[in-house]
């Protein structure tokens, strides 16, 4: 849906407070103008390069167009997920919290709607379709996986049992559709940068120390990819200073100094923009990053003074533009200004708002703890073991990957149509002009 705004007066804009670089520059509008022309004439001269219009989803959501960033939860009774935690053999046990005894599903029946546009439900065949002959992958931490197991399952069940395999590796882990010659795979990159806790987890984050400046023990496994989703974030936020590494150091991992978070991760992630505008064709290679999964560890965040973190919530914030304590701007200001410097264009899935109001969404005390199921002991003592960090499954990753499959509908072969969306996309998120409670 194409929505009408009514422009300031001159006059107004004259006074409008500067907030950085224009968004958009005049060349770049020429530009993007006749990217958007040449594409309209391909179709309508014919296109000779396997263009399916069935696939082409430009009309029903269009991200330039449409903001996924101000919306609200519908609850919809009559919702069923398209899997459940028992249907789908490929959910870790982490995040199966029915299955692990959660009483209530209701979490599972809410549904994103923006407030400008309708989301697409996630079609599993034509997701498939739009993969054929190519390489999906996530990249990031345990919440990445989870957006990883969540898109195996939305499309593994239309998928004859002898056409589909999983591998399943320590840092690498790969899910295969065989009649569409396609990968949906995941790397385990909590960083995204080195560190010393990539495989061996070191569970003290005071003991963990990371390579600012280092990657290629990890991206030479991103190499020949189409499309990579990107995440960094929990991880980091430890409230500590990160002891990092970078350079030649003599005296090995004890020539660490210990930065601010802010300062680390923005070397960290020029690391990663340096790796992808050197390493990536973006005529060959889609790449998206996947905004801050919150985290809800107060309960006062919504008002709930009384609650013991996210513990007990069965029903999303429904407050407008509700933003708690477990996302951090200040990393959102990193990603912003790393990002609108890169040559590669990076689209975001911006998932954070959304995820703020869902408190009810974690697997709280339905989970596992050094590989076993809580304890009915410590499921009574959610102060100290409630995981309100990670998502149960079916649930909110879900809605992340209806968003990213919605972006897939794009006809984008070429890097000019791409790096005009990712530009409208940045300026969607906020970096750019402050909407949505990012970049203030």
């Amino acid at each position: 849906m194409v929505t009408t705004t009514t422009l300031p007066s001159l006059a107004t804009v004259k006074h409008l407070p500067y907030r950085g670089k224009l968004p958009l520059s005049i060349a770049t509008i020429v530009i993007c103008a006749l990217a958007f022309i040449g594409l309209i004439s391909g179709e309508r001269d014919g296109d000779k390069s396997g263009y399916d219009p069935e696939l082409d989803d430009r009309f029903e959501f269009d991200p330039e167009e449409c903001s996924v960033v101000s919306g609200k939860w519908v609850f919809n009774s009559s919702y069923e997920p398209p899997y459940t935690d028992r249907s789908c053999p490929y959910l870790d046990r982490q995040v199966s919290c029915v299955k692990n005894g959660r009483p209530d599903t209701d979490y599972q029946r809410w549904q994103w709607q923006p407030d400008d546009c309708l989301l697409p439900l996630f079609d599993p065949e034509k997701a498939l379709k739009k993969l054929r002959g190519k390489r999906l992958m996530f990249v990031g931490d345990s919440l990445q996986r989870g957006q990883w197991q969540s898109f195996v399952c939305l499309v593994e069940s239309i998928i004859p049992e002898n056409q589909k395999s999983m591998k399943r590796g320590r840092a690498h882990s790969v899910f295969k559709a065989k009649e569409y010659n396609a990968t949906i795979e995941f790397y385990w990159s909590p960083f995204l940068v080195e560190s010393n806790s990539d495989l061996h987890i070191v569970g003290d984050p005071k003991k963990r120390i990371l390579k600012v400046d280092s990657i290629m023990k990890h991206a030479k496994h991103w190499t020949g990819v189409d499309i990579l989703v990107f995440n960094s974030y929990v991880w980091w936020m430890t409230g500590l200073r990160i002891k990092s590494l970078w350079g030649s150091f003599a005296n090995g991992e004890e020539g660490y100094e210990e930065l601010d978070l802010p300062v680390a991760y923005r070397i960290a992630l020029k690391t990663w923009a340096n790796w992808v505008d050197s390493t990536i064709n973006p005529n060959e290679t889609r790449v998206f990053f996947t905004t801050m999964s919150p985290t809800h560890m107060k309960s006062a965040d919504w008002d709930h003074k009384d609650g013991i973190k996210c513990y007990n919530e069965t029903k999303p914030v429904m407050k407008k533009n509700h933003w708690g304590t477990g996302s951090d701007k200040r990393i959102m200001k990193v990603v912003s200004n790393v990002v609108e410097k890169m040559k590669v264009p990076v689209a975001f899935i911006n998932v954070t708002q959304l995820s703020e109001y869902r408190i009810d969404g974690h697997s709280s005390v339905y989970t596992e703890t050094g590989g076993s199921l809580l304890t009915d002991e410590q499921k009574a003592d959610p102060l100290h073991h409630a995981d309100c960090i990670h998502w149960c499954l079916p649930g909110i990753p879900d809605t992340w990957n209806q968003i990213l499959h919605a972006h897939f509908g794009r006809r984008l072969r070429g890097g000019v149509r791409w790096q005009c969306m990712a530009v409208g996309w940045r300026r969607e998120l906020g970096f750019v002009v402050g909407v949505g409670g990012f970049g203030n």
